[in-house]
Parts: C-alpha cells; structure tokens; sequence
C-alpha cells in the first residue's frame, strides 16, 4: 500500500509540473509572480537612461536593440558594456519594480561601470536621471 500512495504522489507531482509548464508556454504574462534573486555579483553602477527616440539612440532609433530584440510598449531592459553578456539578467535598485530585467542592448558611451535603463519615452529617462547604484549582475 505505502508503494502505491508513494508512486501516486509522484505521479501526481509531475503531472502538477506538466499543467504549470503548459500554462507558462502558452501566455508571454507571468501566471505566478516571485521575487527570485539571481546569484552573482553585485557591482556600483553609474546608471543613466534612454528612449527608442533619435534623441538617445541617433542614427540606431529604428525600433531594433543591438541584440536584434524588437521594441515592444513596455519593455523592461538594460543597454550594458559589452563585459556583460546579452541576456544577462540585472536587478538595477528603482527599476522594474526591483525585477531582474534582460541586458539586450549596447551603446557608444556604455562601458564598464555604466548602465543605461530603458524607458518608453524621453522624458521617463530624463526623470531617472544619472544615479550611482548597487546592481545585482546574474553570472
């Protein structure tokens, strides 16, 4: 009996991964949201801000990041030194609501120990402003 309670719970178990994994594949919203801290390092950042605009991005404002990542409305991303890789997850302290957030993109003045947030509009980025922060860098 203690076999067949045992191999019902895990089949039971694998079956509750299989719908959860199905339910995540299907929509691009998160269904259950958790704060998970990636492991890495942690490094002091000057993190300045842009917008898609020809403003900040001159003759790159076509609506496509360095990493071939399309612009969506939205969008919560980080343009970094080429020392970080694309698809590094970053939690940058007042961004994201404090959720790690992919680096997709890159820029002229953005080396190392400089950060650039991404916003929707240039005036969101002027109201970051220039800020020196703790970020949290996924390895």
């Amino acid at each position: 009996m203690r076999n067949n309670e045992t191999i019902s719970q895990i089949m039971l178990a694998i079956l509750m991964v299989l719908v959860l994994f199905s339910i995540v594949q299907s929509t691009d919203k998160p269904i259950f949201i958790w704060q998970v801290e990636p492991a890495g390092e942690t490094q002091t950042m000057r993190v300045t801000a842009f917008c898609p605009g020809e403003c900040c991005c001159g003759k790159w404002a076509d609506g496509i990041t360095a990493s071939g990542h399309v612009i969506k409305p939205g969008d919560k991303f980080v343009a970094a030194p080429k020392s970080i890789p694309f698809g590094t997850m970053v939690i940058v302290p007042g961004y994201a609501n404090g959720r790690p957030v992919p680096v997709r993109d890159r820029g002229g003045a953005i080396t190392d120990g400089r950060l650039d947030v991404f916003f929707d509009t240039h005036k969101k980025a002027l109201q970051w402003g220039v800020k020196n922060l703790q970020v949290k860098i996924a390895r």
